[in-house]
């Protein structure tokens, strides 16, 4: 892996004679370089990245899935994302149609974890206005951490009971069966869960988008094409005026960009 930008001395391949192109970063590299924010005089705000994946042509999945257009180093930065982040917040959409598992300890970002306050795994958080889910996956009956879901006030009562019997944490996040993204967020940090990362899908993501509460970008582009009518990152109703985000990073390996863009 190499940095393509912002420059450095590394950048110019002559700088790191034999290799530093085809070298494999380290986790703690990566986790450097995709640090949050350090906090504030007035405490850590929530900020909230997402993690996304796109063909050349703008698919971001492949038969209903993101795995076919990702590749080795596009794993080993979700799972870099994974481990610094306090929540994730997934879509019930997504849930379903990639498997969701719970997040699992990774002995190798332990003693990071410990040091910065977060417990062995990130929380995953579930949007879900219905409660439309099967909560006899393990998501839910086998997490490290108690599993959220994330809906709106007027959830029906008898999934609401279900959940909890399942050992799920139901919070309200909206009115009505929507969730406010922005009450969503705030709800997560009260939480103590500030360090934020999304993996969509599409639809979450245009929420996210159009209620103006994402700060960070991380788009890995994928050499391939694949035609046909797969949704793209971001779905849903357009933006009024579109948010304009700056480059901060940008990393290539056997042709995939994995780029990090920050709310301008």
């Amino acid at each position: 892996m190499r940095r393509l930008f912002p420059v450095t001395d590394v950048t110019d391949e002559t700088a790191a004679p034999g290799g530093e192109e085809g070298r494999e970063w380290s986790l703690a590299e990566l986790a450097a370089a995709y640090a949050y924010p350090e906090p504030g005089p007035g405490g850590r705000e929530p900020w909230l990245r997402a993690n996304m994946v796109s063909t050349l042509d703008g698919a971001a999945q492949h038969d209903g899935r993101s795995q076919p257009i990702s590749c080795p180093a596009d794993m080993r930065i979700f799972g870099t994302l994974r481990a610094l982040a306090d929540v994730v917040v997934v879509g019930a959409q997504t849930v379903r149609q990639e498997g969701y598992r719970p997040a699992r300890a990774r002995a190798e970002f332990a003693a990071a974890r410990e040091a910065a306050g977060q417990g062995p795994a990130p929380v995953i958080a579930v949007v879900t206005a219905g409660l439309d889910l099967d909560f006899s996956l393990p998501l839910f009956t086998s997490p490290l951490m108690p599993t959220l879901l994330l809906t709106g006030a007027g959830a029906a009562p008898d999934r609401v009971a279900a959940a909890e019997r399942a050992g799920a944490r139901v919070i309200t996040a909206g009115e009505g069966g929507a969730v406010d993204p922005a009450r969503a967020v705030r709800a997560l940090a009260d939480l103590g869960h500030t360090r934020l990362l999304t993996e969509g899908g599409p639809r979450l993501l245009g929420q996210l988008v159009a209620a103006g509460v994402l700060d960070e970008l991380c788009l890995t582009v994928s050499p391939m094409l694949t035609a046909g009518d797969a949704q793209r990152i971001a779905g849903g109703p357009s933006v009024t005026l579109p948010r304009r985000f700056t480059l901060k990073s940008m990393l290539e390996e056997d042709g995939f960009l994995f780029t990090r863009y920050q709310r301008s």
